[in-house]
């Protein structure tokens, strides 16, 4: 298989982690580079994969430094042809890798591809394949009309709705949970922005890419399963705050400079009204659900 390396991000989540890494290693050889970066886990983490797995890089962080900037660390020590973004609760089935790694390879337009993602009890994780978040976009799905009309163009036209699962396709954006992405993309454009400390940063990423002329892909055949939600849930409050603080930093880099003030200044009450009702729905229900 081409030159892969696996950068998966932990925080403590040692039994997630380590099947994350069994499933990686049995299905793409222990010639894999992986390289685990750990933000300051206080749960063991990096000690039990350099037992378990001794082949594994571990990158060990003396503080939580985000999802980006710790992916950033670990690039910087990978080599591989092709960069694969893991997250620790995500399970690669056997040959989702290599696939996405030889769709890359036989395609050079795409700058990455990303698989079929699937929660444990067969839904799909919807944020596999997905359009950039447009103010009207995101408004069609935080009032629930993607959900009520999800094949439709223009009200689910986030999550792709009609466009058939079942089929390989064009995407603006994947997910950074599983995302095989091409190094010589990745030298042009660079990864993560480090102004996202947690969420936004994969649809920052895709933006960049796509902007770049790169191309970005969804390939059903190549199946992974996502938990989903390990480590925010650990912090919910600080979570959502991170959801929606991502949304604007998102919308001030790439639509605020395009758009009138009235809009922004709209955009920007939306968005922390909708931060302000959903934190004060999680502390009443003890939800511990940031993003579905």
């Amino acid at each position: 298989m081409t030159s892969v390396s696996a950068l998966i991000v932990s925080f403590n989540v040692r039994s997630h982690v380590l099947d994350t890494l069994r499933a990686l290693y049995l299905t793409t050889g222990s010639d894999t580079e992986a390289i685990v970066i750990d933000n300051a886990s206080s749960d063991g983490t990096a000690k039990a994969i350099q037992e378990a797995f001794p082949q594994a890089r571990v990158i060990a962080l003396t503080e939580n430094v985000g999802f980006g900037r710790a992916n950033n660390a670990g690039f910087k020590e990978s080599h591989g042809e092709f960069v694969l973004l893991l997250n620790p609760d995500v399970m690669v089935d056997e040959n989702c890798v290599d696939r996405l790694a030889t769709f890359l390879a036989a395609n050079p337009e795409a700058g990455a591809a990303g698989p079929r993602l699937v929660r444990p009890d067969g839904r799909p994780d919807l944020a596999a394949r997905r359009a950039f978040p447009s103010p009207l976009a995101a408004l069609y799905r935080f009032m629930g009309l993607s959900r009520l009309f999800p094949r439709s163009s223009r009200f689910n036209r986030y999550n792709l709705g009609a466009i058939s699962p079942e089929t390989v396709h064009e995407i603006d954006a994947g997910t950074a949970a599983c995302l095989l992405v091409r190094r010589a993309a990745l030298d042009k454009v660079g990864l993560f922005d480090p102004e996202f400390f947690m969420y936004g940063e994969d649809l920052d990423l895709c933006f960049r890419l796509r902007k770049g002329g790169w191309k970005i892909f969804y390939l059903p055949d190549a199946v992974a399963v996502h938990v989903k939600g390990t480590s925010t849930r650990q912090a919910t409050q600080k979570m959502l705050y991170e959801f929606h603080r991502a949304m604007w930093i998102f919308h001030k880099k790439h639509y605020a400079p395009e758009s009138p003030a009235i809009v922004n200044g709209g955009i920007w009450l939306a968005i922390w009204a909708r931060w302000a009702a959903v934190s004060l729905r999680a502390w009443i229900t003890r939800s511990s659900t940031v993003s579905p």
